[in-house]
């Protein structure tokens, strides 16, 4: 493998993480909340993840499996293994209880309501801690998808990069909303929400340190597979519920479809 497709992999899922204090920054420098434009971008990131997913990454990880282990059983593999990637998404979901959970959305404004409320601001600071903690358990396996795609194709590596960046803004304004309003500090908000994307880039260590030593065509096949899986929940379950929480669905449906279609004509420009 060369180490520099490696270190390439590594400091990309290390832009998708720490992009959660991207979150943190739109909520301390901006007055309100522009929720067109969060629900349209979010409604991108979904629209490259599902494209790139079923036009791109399954596909081939069922080209892969099926030629190192025979077209019935390699397409077998790749189906049950895109369906694990959503299991395993699903469980890691499931666990995080309703109150911390990360994909609520939250606004800016929320700042300015009663911030320094002493009756309210231990469960506050609890909410925002326990959010972080969220965050970063469900972002593990974000950042072995994009460790895993980038070590695939760079290229497809950075539009991945750019797709889970944004997902991951939301993330971060649920993280410092509740911290600031406990604690009235920026600083303390904004490092909780940096360490929440951490996740990502430990995510691609382990992957590094566990898969790369076994790494033959049957594990990549089967971890692209499972990449797809995690990648179609994810906007399904996550981006465009949020995007239309954010505004209209209309705006989530064409930023889903925009995604899609630069996604595709990308991909067209690189063959």
């Amino acid at each position: 493998m060369n180490n520099n497709i490696v270190f390439l992999a590594f400091g990309l899922t290390l832009i998708a993480g720490i992009s959660t204090g991207i979150g943190s920054l739109i909520a301390f420098f901006t007055k309100r909340t522009n929720a067109r434009l969060l629900s349209g971008i979010l409604g991108f990131s979904a629209g490259v993840m599902i494209y790139v997913s079923f036009m791109d990454i399954l596909p081939y990880a069922g080209q892969i499996l099926a030629a190192s282990m025979g077209k019935k059983m390699g397409s077998w593999v790749a189906l049950a293994s895109f369906f694990g990637g959503i299991l395993l998404i699903a469980v890691i979901d499931k666990l995080i209880p309703s109150f911390e959970n990360p994909h609520e959305a939250k606004r800016v404004e929320q700042m300015d309501k009663d911030p320094f409320n002493i009756k309210v601001n231990g469960n506050l600071m609890k909410m925002g801690v326990l959010t972080a903690v969220a965050i970063g358990i469900h972002n593990f396996p974000e950042g072995i998808a994009t460790f895993i795609s980038a070590l695939k194709d760079p290229n497809l590596g950075i539009a991945i990069t750019v797709a889970i960046a944004i997902h991951n803004i939301p993330e971060g304004i649920a993280v410092s909303v509740p911290i600031f309003c406990a604690t009235g500090d920026r600083k303390k908000a904004l490092l909780y929400s940096f360490l929440s994307g951490l996740s990502e880039p430990l995510g691609a260590l382990l992957g590094y340190l566990f898969l790369l030593p076994i790494m033959n065509d049957q594990v990549f096949g089967i971890m692209f597979a499972l990449v797809a899986g995690i990648m179609v929940f994810i906007s399904l379950d996550e981006l465009l519920p949020t995007a239309i929480e954010y505004d209209e669905p209309h705006m989530a449906t064409y930023g889903l479809i925009g995604g899609m279609a630069v996604m595709g004509i990308s991909i067209l420009l690189f063959i």
